[in-house]
């Protein structure tokens, strides 16, 4: 691996937070919670001239979107089962380890409701709502680059997003039926 490429791969496996044991490297924001979000597009621009490396996260829950995550091979068995059934999907972000499919903003109650229902629930499926982030593409976290598995229709300035019910049979189905149980819990 040539120099270069070395110290890049090590910083990418290491956070710019003061924890030197962060178990996610870059999926997460670093300037004081929701006190540094905006849609202050000159602070945006701002902040990617001056930080071009920090990743972008999106801050999930309330009127923004949801989303739910498990492991990469869990996550396109997932989306090859939802794609049979005809299920009009929104974005899904992909890192190395996992997917994450995006949903319509859905509160606790409601998930819990949800989940109680079922027989079980595999340990990898992560629900990413009120308080939670998630990282966009193009930023590379310390699982490694995250990219658009599917992405927002271009131009597209509210992409349309399914309701986590719609989604969720598949992503439980999928997680059980992965060699291991999909229980991998990699971020």
């Amino acid at each position: 691996m040539p120099v270069g490429a070395a110290s890049r791969a090590a910083a990418a496996a290491s956070c710019a937070c003061p924890d030197p044991e962060c178990v996610v490297p870059g999926a997460h924001p670093f300037d004081p919670g929701l006190l540094a979000a905006t849609t202050d597009a000159r602070m945006i621009r701002w902040w990617w001239s001056s930080r071009p490396e920090a990743p972008v996260l999106l801050a999930t829950g309330g009127r923004a979107p949801c989303a739910v995550s498990l492991p990469a091979v869990a996550g396109a068995r997932a989306l090859a089962a939802l794609d049979a059934q005809g299920m009009r999907l929104g974005p899904v972000v992909a890192t190395p380890t996992r997917w994450a499919i995006l949903v319509a903003p859905y509160d606790l109650e409601r998930l819990g409701d949800l989940l109680y229902a079922k027989d079980s629930v595999p340990s990898s499926l992560r629900f990413h709502g009120e308080g939670g982030y998630l990282p966009l593409p193009p930023p590379t976290t310390g699982t490694g680059q995250v990219r658009w598995e599917r992405a927002p229709l271009e131009g597209s300035a509210r992409p349309w997003l399914p309701d986590v019910e719609a989604v969720v049979d598949a992503l439980v189905e999928a997680s059980s039926s992965t060699p291991g149980g999909g229980s991998r819990l990699a971020y």
